[in-house]
């Protein structure tokens, strides 16, 4: 053998050994004692555990007591008390840790650097990863980094960061959290979202937040929404037709037919049965069970569907009723015709479909950004449609770049606010959650105050309670989003117009729940196209549909707007 590859390969040998070495010694299998104290923090007794580490560390010498002192230091800030946690972490020296302890001692670090607003030290702290942590740790860490991040001035490093810990939380934490991964985005212009968008590679998971924010805005998809194989798994459904079309074969909707929210539910049911009956192909069989709109309502229907072999359901259709069946684990996926109360995402292979007040106001905020509006007056009604719709819109626009110049509550009847809209003469847009004879009322008020001129944009909530040419010219100018099927048509189904004039269900407001309806039928029957994220959506008649990372449908809306008291189609809307 060569002698100088055989020296090589000897010191090469050695040193593997000695990294192996020090490796084992910075990370050794813990003492009984050690173990059964970190125990009590898991339990959730971080006091008990504290207290039992601190004692050990204090008995022990060398890499020993750094390892204990690091843990009781962890265990101390869970317990609330940051200050003996501090004072322990200062005893410890980092180069003596290893493995879990040493992760730990990172994130402890890390997020005191962060409290004594200091991120770039934090982020030295944290490190690039940290193995080793457990699941609800390793969430923390990559909140912490994601925080630093966006203090140094990288937001869509932050939001990457945010979004690896997504997984790992849940509840209100993981609802919170997703908030802000879509403000970081939010801030970006449209060019650099698109461009980072597309630079995430597969799998990533700030991608299907990306996707969200991009179709938010009006703008296509890089590439569809990464999700696994059997995220929607339809494989039990007869073979697809060539366009897609892949209902299910037994179907059960679940709305409140009798109840407080029977008069809502009719025209969801009328809209559906119209996609249904309009379908000339295979069909499966359908029946209806009523919920009672209540919680207990929905989740024992749910039962008599799965019971009598349904393998799709459609509902239920109040907020209760979605939330109660979406903290169950569900055997059949379901289409749920709501959010939650609890902002939930829908379970594995079910879908969730709704038309949200908060929808509104996004969509509002991003009509006027893209217009080139960005102080905006809000004028909103006092009820719950008009505050969900209000509080969307500053969110967005605050996250956007833009800002409220200010808002004022309104009742149903206004009476006289103009005094108010003086105060925000300087605003260059209104923002209008309020129903038509709300903003009838309001018209003069803004003209009088310098408004009337300046881009003015509604909610949906904006036709409802007009229909009269001659009153509602006084909303003429005023855009908002609408439905596909009112304002221009939809494929299959007769104009909005003429099924009105036979049926109630599809007159006035309630043509909106007869389009939501149609949709959800839609839904049932493309959902493989949608799925696998076809270009350019699915046309409905409330909009064009998307399918997000998340399981939730995303709604383009169609624009119109007020004209000769008559809404009209906005055509090339963005």
């Amino acid at each position: 053998m060569n002698n100088r590859f055989a020296r090589i390969s000897a010191l090469s040998l050695l040193l593997a050994l000695c990294a192996g070495c020090a490796t084992s010694s910075l990370a050794p299998q813990a003492s009984p004692a050690q173990a059964a104290a970190f125990s009590l923090l898991e339990q959730g007794k971080p006091r008990e555990a504290a207290q039992q580490l601190e004692a050990q560390a204090f008995a022990a010498t060398g890499a020993q007591r750094s390892r204990l002192l690091a843990d009781a230091a962890f265990a101390w800030n869970e317990a609330g008390d940051a200050t003996r946690a501090r004072s322990l972490l200062a005893q410890v020296t980092p180069r003596q840790l290893g493995g879990e302890e040493k992760a730990r001692y990172q994130l402890l670090s890390g997020e005191f650097a962060l409290a004594d607003n200091q991120p770039a030290q934090a982020l030295q702290n944290l490190g690039e990863t940290a193995p080793g942590l457990s699941p609800a740790y390793q969430a923390r860490w990559f909140l912490a980094r994601g925080k630093a991040l966006e203090a140094t001035g990288k937001p869509v490093e932050a939001a990457e960061a945010r979004s690896h810990a997504d997984a790992g939380l849940t509840g209100s934490a993981r609802s919170d959290n997703q908030r802000e991964i879509m403000r970081l985005l939010a801030a970006l212009d449209d060019n650099t979202l698109r461009a980072r968008a597309t630079a995430l590679p597969a799998g990533n998971p700030l991608y299907n937040f990306a996707g969200r924010a991009l179709l938010s805005r009006g703008l296509p998809l890089p590439r569809p929404f990464d999700r696994a194989p059997s995220s929607f798994d339809v494989s039990k459904r007869p073979a697809a037709d060539r366009d897609g079309y892949r209902p299910p074969v037994k179907l059960a909707v679940l709305l409140p037919l009798t109840g407080n929210l029977a008069t809502a539910a009719a025209p969801v049911r009328d809209g559906l049965l119209a996609a249904y009956y309009a379908e000339s192909r295979r069909r499966p069989d359908i029946e209806f069970l009523d919920t009672a709109g209540t919680p207990g309502g929905a989740t024992a229907a749910y039962d008599r569907a799965v019971a009598a072999g349904a393998d799709y359901v459609i509902g239920p259709l109040g907020r209760d009723e979605v939330s109660a069946l979406f903290a169950r684990s569900l055997s059949v996926p379901v289409l749920a015709l709501n959010r939650p109360t609890d902002v939930r995402e829908p379970p594995a292979g079910s879908v969730g479909f709704s038309l949200a007040p908060e929808d509104d106001g996004i969509m509002a905020a991003e009509y006027l950004l893209a217009h080139g509006q960005r102080n905006a007056l809000v004028v909103a009604s006092s009820d719950d449609n008009g505050r969900r719709a209000a509080t969307a819109f500053r969110e967005r626009m605050a996250a956007r770049g833009g800002q409220v110049a200010g808002s004022i509550s309104v009742a149903e009847t206004p009476g006289d606010v103009s005094a108010q809209l003086r105060n925000y003469a300087a605003a260059d847009s209104v923002f209008l959650a309020v129903r038509g004879p709300t903003a009838r009322a309001l018209a003069p008020q803004l003209a009088l105050s310098g408004l009337a001129g300046k881009p003015r944009v509604g909610s949906s909530q904006l036709v409802l309670g007009t229909g009269k040419p001659e009153e509602d010219m006084a909303l003429d100018g005023i855009a908002f989003p609408g439905e596909r099927w009112t304002s221009s048509g939809v494929t299959g189904l007769p104009s909005a117009a003429s099924v009105a004039a036979t049926l109630p269900t599809a007159r006035g407001p309630a043509a909106r729940l007869f389009a939501f309806g149609y949709d959800a039928w839609l839904i049932t029957a493309y959902l493989e196209p949608l799925a696998a994220g076809s270009e350019g959506g699915l046309p409905g008649a409330t909009g064009t549909l998307h399918l997000d990372g998340f399981g939730n449908i995303l709604r383009s809306p169609a624009w119109s707007t007020f004209s000769g008291g008559r809404p009209n189609a906005i055509i090339g809307t963005r």
